[in-house]
Order: structure tokens, then C-alpha cells, then sequence
């Protein structure tokens, strides 16, 4: 008898047995802290629904009324995704492990659409944003450099917080920036800096002051953490002030934006797909793909023709 099959007879065991097979669970996963966290808080989320509902000895209709359960509190699809797929693997590692079958097994998450949940800015809001930004103090030049350096290499805010000062070097006749994407664990890949990214960027180092190779490319001014490392928080408020004092105060532009930004411009500028994924750094093809398919759906016409013809 598995695990949680013993507990149907013991009700006051079910929450010690649970608590042993999450432990050995999250155990088992070979991930990053935070997709370790996400996991944690998805099959805690498993458990409760279980919990509140008598259920001990769980069937795959109940991981379909907890699909549907998810839906009905309103959770957003990606939400609901992340936690379907937190429960698929887990009774894929419960029935490996020979604790209890897999019965999420071939189970939909929710259905996401392709299109992107932010909006990215053209190249003449670009120009307005970084002209709206006062370079005279420490603050404006290094705002500055961060929004320029994000729209002109598609940089994620954690590749920024990430950079330090050595990962600026020099390779053939460029100057690179090395990065640490997401989901990776050393600066193996790099962007192409343009000379005036760069100038900006040597412009706020210089007014900064002494620096070591070691220290972050991007210091925080405040009075509590003053030269130490910036977090994603503080670079999507940076970003997110910068905007709304530029005119662009909208929940879909974000920090997130600037990467989109980067992205759409390239292909407008005609740049090949196999050209942007790379500058992207995108693992699939398929992600380079979905904003190509955006770019196509705006150039349609057909509503301009058909009201040339009515009107």
C-alpha cells in the first residue's frame, strides 16, 4: 500500500504523510531556488485542495475538478498552467518512485494564448523616453545607461542586476557585455555594446566613482543599500518611472517592454529570424516566431481596404 493510499483509514496521519512526501519531493527536484519556491507553493496549493475537500486517495477526476477549481477562483492561465505542471510531475515522481500512480498523466493545463502580455514601444517613444531623462546627476546617467543598454541588447532586468563591471571587456574590434541568462549559471554568452551604449555606460561608472572589477555594473543610490547590487524590484521601478515621467504610463510597458522592444525593432529593421533568436538568445526558434506573427497580423490590411471601399 503507497503513501497516500495508507492514509485513507487514518485521517490524523494524512498531514505527517503529506508533509514526508512533499519533503522527499522537493528533495528529489534538481532546480533553481526559485523554481524550487515555485514548486513548493504550487503542490502546497495540491495539498490544501485536497485537504479541504476529504480527499485521501486522489482519482484523475479529482485533477480535473482542481483544473477547474483553479479556473473558477479566477486564476490567471499562466497561474494555473504552473500549477498543473507542478502537479503532472509530481505524480510522475510519485508513480516512478512507486509511491502512487500517476494519474495526472496526459492532463491539459489551461489553454495561454501566443500573444505577448506587455507592449513594447516604438522606436520614436524610445527617443522620447531617453530624452525625457536628465543626465546632469549620478541617478539620470545611470538610468540612462540601464534603459539604453535593455532596448539596445535585449537584456532581461536579472542579466542586468547580474552584470558586473569585469563582464564589460573587449572581443575582436567590439565591446561586449558578458551575461548570465535565465536558468543559467555562468556568463558564457554576451551582447554587442555600440559605441554610444558604451559611452553611456563609462559616463555613470566615471561619475561613480572608485570601482572595483568585482562590483556590480549597476549600483543602488539608496541610503540603506548605497554601491550594492540592484534587485529586479528596483530596476523594474526604475524603468517603470522613467516611462510614466516620459508620458508612457500603462500597465502593459514595463522593464519586461524594453526586451520586447529590442525584439520587434530588429525584425522591423529586417533582421532575419535566425538573426534576432540569437541576439535574443532565445532557446526556440518558436519564441523569435511569435513576434514575427504579431508584425505580420499589424502589416494586414484588410480593414483599411474595406473601408476604402465603403466610405
Amino acid at each position: 500500500m503507497n503513501a497516500l493510499q495508507s492514509s485513507e483509514d487514518k485521517i490524523s496521519e494524512e498531514k505527517t504523510i503529506e508533509s514526508k512526501l512533499f519533503s522527499r519531493f522537493i528533495s528529489y527536484l534538481d532546480a533553481t531556488p526559485k523554481t524550487i519556491d515555485t514548486y513548493k507553493k504550487s503542490i502546497r496549493q495540491l495539498f490544501n485542495y485536497f485537504s479541504l475537500n476529504g480527499i485521501k486517495n486522489p482519482k484523475r477526476e479529482d485533477i480535473l475538478a482542481y483544473k477547474e477549481d483553479l479556473k473558477s477562483k479566477g486564476h490567471k492561465p499562466t497561474t494555473i498552467q504552473n500549477y498543473v505542471t507542478a502537479c503532472k510531475i509530481f505524480f510522475k515522481w510519485t508513480s516512478q518512485e512507486g509511491y502512487y500512480p500517476n494519474i495526472a498523466e496526459h492532463i491539459k493545463g489551461a489553454k495561454i494564448g501566443r500573444e505577448h502580455k506587455k507592449d513594447y514601444l516604438t522606436s520614436s517613444q524610445v527617443k522620447d523616453v531617453l530624452l525625457s531623462i536628465e543626465k546632469e546627476d549620478i541617478q539620470g546617467l545611470r538610468d540612462y545607461a540601464i534603459i539604453l543598454l535593455m532596448v539596445t541588447g535585449g537584456l532581461r532586468t536579472i542579466e542586468i542586476i547580474r552584470a558586473d563591471i569585469s563582464d564589460l571587456r573587449t572581443l575582436g574590434d567590439f565591446t561586449v557585455l558578458y551575461v548570465q541568462g535565465k536558468g543559467k549559471e555562468d556568463k558564457t554568452e554576451y551582447i554587442k555594446i555600440s559605441a554610444p551604449v558604451e559611452k553611456s555606460i563609462r559616463m555613470y561608472l566615471q561619475m561613480r566613482g572608485t570601482t572595483k572589477e568585482t562590483d556590480p555594473l549597476f549600483a543602488s543610490l539608496s541610503n540603506n543599500n548605497r554601491g550594492q547590487r540592484l534587485t529586479t524590484r528596483s530596476i523594474s521601478g526604475i524603468v517603470k518611472n522613467r516611462l510614466k515621467q516620459a508620458g508612457y504610463n500603462s500597465s502593459r510597458l514595463t522593464a519586461h517592454s524594453l526586451r520586447h522592444t529590442a525584439v520587434t525593432l530588429s525584425l522591423l529593421a529586417g533582421k532575419n529570424l535566425a538573426e534576432v533568436q540569437q541576439f535574443a538568445r532565445h532557446a526556440n526558434i518558436t519564441t523569435t516566431m511569435i513576434y514575427n506573427h504579431s508584425l505580420d497580423n499589424a502589416k494586414n490590411s484588410c480593414s483599411e481596404a474595406i473601408t476604402e471601399a465603403i466610405i
